[in-house]
């Protein structure tokens, strides 16, 4: 009897690291794609030539900078009717279009100030990941606070892009670190949840891999903006 418990729990044990370490995997594969593109877009050229028109922004950055809103919520809402094969292509595309997106920091901020406000970034985000997955604590109703602080940022930030208000960009700034580093530890406590738990197949354990790769990239790139904008400084 207790021969067959331990063989049980270490087929559990190894299920789950089995599923984060795909987590991870599409986490750092969407970073690495994001970094690529962001690196190899982010020269006076290539913004010059693609995002300004007639010395305005053009209509091109505007439809890069949105379209990762659309892709993602794609992704996350529908992933149940969508072949694992489908949801990797378009989570690829939208690694691939938040690189774009993200190219523009490199015309606004020095590369030196880019890789340590990363790292910074990595080691927020790591120590919160470890406090989701240690806690005991049931982060659901902070973690359902946060969220709507956030929705709300989001439309403060849009608001934001034609306001053009340094001190209350630096507000929300402040502001993002606080929700993305709590959604980190939420979200992680959340996946640890379905790591643990038997109710899924294996497409569905694979499916929700991806999209939890993708709340955590989210997740990152938002942490490491926010902080850019507090101690970036500018180029």
């Amino acid at each position: 009897m207790n021969e067959t418990f331990d063989n049980n729990n270490a087929v559990s044990a190894a299920s789950t690291k089995a599923f984060f370490r795909s987590v991870y995997n599409y986490m750092f594969g969407a970073l690495g794609i994001s970094g690529i593109i962001a690196y190899s877009a982010g020269t006076p050229e290539f913004i010059n030539t693609y995002f300004i028109s007639n010395n305005s922004i053009s209509p091109l950055f505007w439809v890069v900078a949105f379209a990762p809103v659309g892709l993602g919520l794609l992704i996350q809402m529908a992933y149940n009717k969508l072949s694992l094969g489908f949801l990797v292509m378009l989570f690829i595309a939208y690694s691939a279009l938040m690189g774009l997106s993200l190219s523009t920091i490199f015309m606004v901020y020095k590369i030196g100030a880019i890789a340590s406000t990363f790292f910074v970034a990595a080691g927020a985000f790591a120590g919160m990941a470890i406090l989701g997955y240690t806690t005991k604590t049931d982060l659901t109703k902070f973690g359902s606070l946060l969220y709507m602080v956030f929705i709300g940022m989001f439309i403060a930030g849009i608001v934001n892009m034609f306001v053009a208000s340094e001190d209350f960009s630096f507000i929300i700034a402040c502001l993002g670190v606080f929700v993305f580093t709590g959604l980190t530890a939420y979200s992680m406590q959340q996946l640890k949840g379905v790591a643990e738990s038997p109710d899924y197949t294996e497409e569905q354990r694979n499916k929700l891999a991806l999209i939890g790769g993708l709340q955590l990239y989210i997740l990152f790139i938002n942490l490491f903006l926010s902080l850019l904008r507090i101690f970036g400084g500018r180029d």
